[in-house]
């Protein structure tokens, strides 16, 4: 992965259209006019994705409150997002790019370490793109957990 391929501050969001976990398609000019959080993930249901998703459900409100929408974007197909939804109360859209085009086009898929090994994958990436379309924070290589946290304290809404 080079950087080249990366979104940076200031870039414009790549639009996408996918299926969210029932089968409905959204697409980011849906939330034009306001903030999205938009963050990929490897796997629905692996305890990091777990622990990450249920951060994002957990402070949920106080981004919303803030003017933030929130989706989730990985590889899964639509029927195992809806299983992800349902087991861990999921309250935000979950979106399905199994040929990952959108993860490529977000820089969020490609050479990776993995246990000191490059591998092909998903790079667990944060992005937040504001009301017209801009990608005013992005994050690449993010750990699951403490991150929803960090990006809370990255946007002042918390200290």
């Amino acid at each position: 992965m080079t950087d080249r391929n990366r979104l940076s501050p200031g870039d414009s969001a790549p639009d996408f259209t996918l299926p969210d976990s029932a089968g409905n398609t959204v697409s980011l000019s849906d939330f034009r006019g306001q903030s999205v959080v938009v963050y990929f993930y490897p796997a629905a249901g692996t305890p990091g994705c777990t622990k990450q998703a249920c951060d994002f459900r957990d402070n949920l409100a106080q981004l919303n409150d803030a003017g933030y929408q929130v989706l989730g974007i990985s590889p899964d197909k639509p029927e195992k997002l809806a299983t992800f939804v349902e087991n861990e109360k999921l309250t935000f859209p979950l979106l399905a790019d199994p040929d990952k085009t959108v993860l490529t086009e977000w820089g969020a898929f490609g050479e990776k370490k993995n246990y000191g090994r490059i591998v092909q994958g998903v790079i667990r990436s944060t992005f937040v793109v504001d009301p017209e379309g801009t990608i005013a924070v992005a994050q690449y290589n993010v750990r699951a957990t403490g991150h929803v946290a960090k990006l809370l304290r990255d946007l002042k809404l918390a200290s």
